[in-house]
Formats: C-alpha cells, sequence, structure tokens
C-alpha cells in the first residue's frame, strides 16, 4: 500500500532576503521587483504566494494542494530578480580564431567571424553589450534574458571540435576531435608495429 506524501520544496522553503536598495511589491498576483539597476515584474501561478516576514526577508509559500515543482521555480525567479535589480547579471563570451573581431556600432554588436558579412545583433530592451579585449560582455537585469542573448550570439559561430574556432562562453572546455589526418597517421604508426 502506497502512502501519498507531501514533499516539501528545499530551494522553495528557502527565505529570500532583499538588499535595503530594492523594494518588493505583491498585489493581484503580481510580484514587482526593483531597484537600483532596474525593475522586474512577474506573475504568481495559482497555488504560490509571496509573504513579506520580517526587514527585507520574503519567503514563497505554497498553499494546500499546490505545484512543488512552482514552487522552488518561483523561488528561484524571486531570487534572480533581486540579485538582477541591484547587481545585474553578466554573460561573457570569448572569440577564438584567426581575424575573428567583435565591434561595437552604437547598441549593437558587429561580429566578424569567418562569414563573407558582419553580423549585426541588436540587443532587446533591457541587456548592455559590450566588447572588452577580445570578450563579449552581455549583462542585464533578467538572468533569464541575459543567458538567452548570450546563447544566440554563440549560436552565430558555435565553437567547431577539430581546432576550437568560435564564439564559446568564458572558461568553456572545447573537446577536440583528431582530424582524419591525424586518425590515418595514427592508424599507419599502430599498424607498422
Amino acid at each position: 500500500m502506497y502512502r501519498l506524501v507531501n514533499y516539501m520544496s528545499r530551494i522553495g522553503t528557502t527565505p529570500v532576503v532583499a538588499p535595503k536598495d530594492v523594494t518588493v511589491t505583491v498585489s493581484n498576483g503580481l510580484v514587482t521587483v526593483a531597484g537600483v539597476k532596474g525593475q522586474i515584474i512577474f506573475g504568481l501561478p495559482a497555488g504560490v504566494t509571496v509573504e513579506h516576514e520580517a526587514e527585507g526577508v520574503w519567503n514563497v509559500k505554497l498553499k494546500k494542494g499546490g505545484d512543488t515543482a512552482l514552487h522552488g521555480f518561483i523561488r528561484a525567479q524571486f531570487a534572480n530578480a533581486v540579485t538582477g535589480v541591484s547587481k545585474e547579471w553578466f554573460r561573457t563570451l570569448e572569440l577564438a580564431g584567426v581575424g575573428y573581431r567583435a565591434a561595437m556600432s552604437g547598441e549593437n554588436l558587429v561580429l566578424t567571424v569567418g562569414f563573407s558579412h558582419p553580423v549585426t545583433v541588436t540587443p532587446p530592451q533591457g541587456i548592455t553589450i559590450a566588447v572588452s579585449e577580445g570578450k563579449i560582455i552581455v549583462s542585464g537585469v533578467d538572468k533569464q534574458i541575459v543567458g538567452q542573448v548570450a546563447a544566440n550570439i554563440r549560436a552565430i559561430k558555435k565553437p567547431e571540435p577539430y581546432k576550437g574556432k568560435g564564439i564559446k562562453y568564458e572558461g568553456e572546455y572545447i573537446r577536440k576531435k583528431a582530424g582524419k589526418a591525424a586518425k590515418a597517421v595514427g592508424a599507419a604508426v599502430g599498424g607498422a608495429k
């Protein structure tokens, strides 16, 4: 016989601490998080509420019958919003390849990455792109949008597995493959023994 157990989300039950320069308002199922860097508004699904506990401490509560997966998701979204409006989120990309360049043209990013023409990337509202020492820095208050814009830029010229040329995340490790010539040499050396 199976027993139905109500599991609590460990992430969902962790309180969110907002710094003094961040204001949080909850009304009509919408949470507004505002800070020095900007403002984020997101909706609360049925069964999840946000309650003020103490000075700068907020808890995401799950109503009876609410979805535990949404409990942890909303708490993570809330914590990311608090961090974003106070410090901003960053994603750094690196260029690897001879002649690969990135430059700014006003707000737009212009990439020269081995195509017959330069590729222009226009950032969405609330996202800032900067180029510094061969690195592309994407920043903004919304973590999801920052990550998506960085992924879109990387997709323009993904790092290839033979020489590692392309656009990659800072610190990303590219597993390299042996080319046909290296395989042929290896087979010839192995067969000669």
